[in-house]
């Protein structure tokens, strides 16, 4: 049986969530949980023990620099690492990344059935 690794996913396009989740439980066997803002991401992040959060950039309100920067100023959220799932990587953004302590990043378009074997290597997770 796998370890039941619990990751959430912070998006706010449903349709890139709904593929994430799906494939992140079905053949990673993690447990998901979605948000679909930034606020509601960093809501469930403090009340919530992760093992990992992938998180888009581009979202209103609350993007994902804003986010992450919020978690790290929580000690309690500095361990839980944060990969980035992003359609635009700019160099500017790849500085702001490295800031940040990103654990990785995962460019869109993705494919669906091998991104949670991204996720498991970027986190050194077995598969």
């Amino acid at each position: 049986m796998k370890n039941k690794k619990q990751i959430l996913v912070v998006d706010d396009e449903e349709d890139i969530r709904d593929v994430v989740r799906v494939s992140l439980e079905i053949f990673g066997g993690w447990q998901i949980i979605t948000a679909n803002s930034g606020f509601e991401g960093l809501q469930i992040a403090k009340t919530t023990a992760l093992d990992a959060i992938l998180m888009d950039i581009s979202m209103p309100d609350m993007d994902g620099f804003k986010l992450c920067a919020a978690l790290q100023a929580d000690p309690q959220m500095q361990q839980v690492p944060v990969i980035v799932l992003t359609a635009k990587v700019l160099p500017s953004d790849r500085l702001q990344f490295a800031a940040l302590e990103i654990a990785g990043v995962i460019t869109k378009p993705f494919d669906p059935v091998t991104i949670w074997r991204q996720v498991a290597e970027i986190l050194g997770w077995a598969v």
